[in-house]
């Protein structure tokens, strides 16, 4: 990832955030093997789990799953196999895990540059977006008959179902929301069925990089410009990316 100066965003609070919000991440690997591509990546939902919420360095933990029929999990597992690891079925390479900011990403039209369009005529379009990339070596459960397995998978997708139901859906119970879904509500013959049907994926993060792109190359007149534009659209994701352009315009102002 490219973070110039004026988008890099080093707030390990505030990466967190962003990948909580946004937990569909694309899992990418490098391995070589005989069987699949050198690099293979797979859109998977995790769950970012810390120590210590109030930390402002803990990087955390991801979790998710993927299904064991994706040839990226029979790459992972051959690896994990073949690991020279100190730690039992952990990958020697590291993998990534790109999370972007679904509400906050937008395409961005030279006609919001009100300050420098008029008079030179010297711009050209861009797109704003926020993202996180995530770094780390990955310990794979693959064996589905194992006890470190079925704990590690029931208590992944659990936590990952509460997450998604509270925080994505809004099913918190509470004044008149529903009652969000539970894995407990499926017969559970019917989930050790799909259980057994995915792997487990577990990084420990040893790099989190972020950046937020939203104009900050710009003078001020032309962000004003681009908050005036995004606003004036009317749409969900036009407020969305007019507030966090007015938002990193104001922390580089206060930073200037």
């Amino acid at each position: 990832m490219h973070l110039r100066a004026d988008h890099v965003e080093s707030s390990i609070p505030v990466l967190r955030k962003l990948v909580r919000d946004n937990p569909l991440g694309v899992l990418t690997t490098a391995i070589r093997s005989s069987i699949a591509p050198f690099i293979q990546s797979s859109h998977i939902p995790f769950i970012l789990s810390v120590d210590d919420e109030d930390s402002k360095e803990e990087l955390g933990v991801l979790r998710g799953h993927v299904a064991r029929q994706n040839p990226q999990s029979k790459v992972m597992i051959e690896a994990a196999q073949a690991s020279q690891s100190s730690e039992p079925n952990v990958l020697e390479e590291e993998v990534l895990v790109l999370f972007t900011s679904a509400a906050q990403q937008h395409y961005v039209t030279p006609k919001f540059y009100t300050e420098t369009k008029p008079v030179t005529g010297k711009v050209v379009p861009t797109w704003n977006y926020a993202a996180v990339q995530a770094y780390g070596r990955a310990k794979i459960y693959w064996d589905h008959k194992s006890e470190d397995s079925i704990a590690f998978l029931s208590k992944q997708i659990a936590e990952l179902s509460e997450h998604a139901e509270a925080s994505v859906m809004g099913f918190t119970g509470k004044g008149d929301r529903q009652g969000s879904w539970k894995v407990s509500d499926a017969p559970e013959r019917f989930i050790e069925l799909l259980r057994t049907n995915i792997i487990g994926i577990e990084i420990k993060i040893d790099r989190l990089e972020g950046k937020f792109k939203m104009s900050q190359e710009m003078s001020l007149g032309d962000r004003e410009g681009v908050i005036k534009g995004f606003a004036g659209l009317g749409t969900e994701t036009g407020t969305a990316v007019s507030k966090l352009v007015k938002e990193r315009s104001d922390l580089k102002e206060s930073q200037s």
